[in-house]
């Protein structure tokens, strides 16, 4: 298991450079670099894209309904603000449900500060998410070729 914090996603838009914050939230990010590290994220599709407000991605059946293997996580709800560029992750009504599914915010909604968990910023290749397709679903969506930790 890598150790580092970066995440970059090469998507169909571009690659996208996350920095993963253990500081916040130190279960979602030892859980998505284990998935990472066995490929779970390589050809996932951006399921839900709402324009203004964020693209969604995670679900291997590319819908919104699916998570991995692994059992759900217990919330770690933190004081970082969603702003644009912040990753977060997705979750049912139930705070302890998030598992594979992340969103990434095109811009400030502090309206799910402390009811969701964030995980990590973008550092680079934001304006790669801002291409990407939107939609509720998307058709034809765009994906993560490839996810990867250094």
């Amino acid at each position: 298991m890598t150790d580092t914090n970066t995440l970059t996603l090469d998507t169909t838009q571009g690659p996208v450079v996350i920095k993963m914050r253990p500081d916040l939230a130190p279960k979602h990010v030892e859980h998505i670099k284990k998935l990472v590290n066995e490929k779970f994220y390589d050809g996932i599709v951006f399921h839900r894209v709402i324009d203004g407000f964020m693209a969604q991605t995670g679900c291997p059946h590319g819908t919104g309904t699916g998570g991995s293997k692994y059992p759900n996580l217990k919330q770690e709800f933190n004081a970082e603000h969603h702003k644009r560029g912040t990753c977060s992750m997705a979750r049912a009504q139930n705070p302890d449900s998030a598992n594979s599914q992340f969103f990434i915010c095109f811009g400030d909604a502090g309206f799910l500060d402390r009811q969701y968990t964030v995980w990590g910023e973008v550092t680079s290749g934001m304006e790669n998410v801002d291409k990407i397709k939107r939609g509720e679903p998307v058709r034809d969506p765009d994906s993560i070729k490839t996810a990867t930790i250094s």
